[in-house]
């Protein structure tokens, strides 16, 4: 059983990077969005198993989403994904019940570990195109 996610990011180049590097990992990327309300509207319609949220986003940001669809979901896997390692924001991450923390940049192999864990499930890449 794959597991299903979505990604929450207001840079576009980085959610395809991420997007690929998921997908390469056998994760099912059932949809992307760029700010928070987009987030909680991918959510309610996909209801994905894990939920990548960037913190620091224009309009909705991160802590609206994360807030939001933890309301929803309190059992939906949802894992905030920040470049900035302050002490008070990641208190305030836990403190609205976040699963997990990804430092940007961040390793795939690092992001594969963080779901495994609070999946209970194993991740394991596809085949990709082989002709064999």
């Amino acid at each position: 059983m794959s597991i299903s996610a979505i990604i929450i990011d207001d840079n576009q180049d980085a959610v395809e990077l991420f997007q690929e590097y998921l997908e390469v990992k056998g994760i099912d990327v059932l949809g992307v969005g760029y700010n928070g309300k987009e987030a909680v509207e991918l959510f309610l319609k996909l209801r994905p198993d894990v939920v990548f949220i960037d913190v620091t986003m224009p309009y909705y940001d991160g802590f609206y989403a994360l807030e939001k669809v933890r309301k929803l979901d309190h059992d939906v896997k949802i894992i905030m994904v920040t470049a900035d390692s302050q002490t008070h924001q990641k208190k305030k991450i836990f403190e609205l019940n976040a699963d997990a923390i990804a430092t940007k940049p961040y390793d795939i192999e690092d992001i594969v570990d963080v779901l495994e864990k609070i999946t209970n499930q194993r991740v394991s890449p596809t085949s990709l195109g082989s002709n064999s």
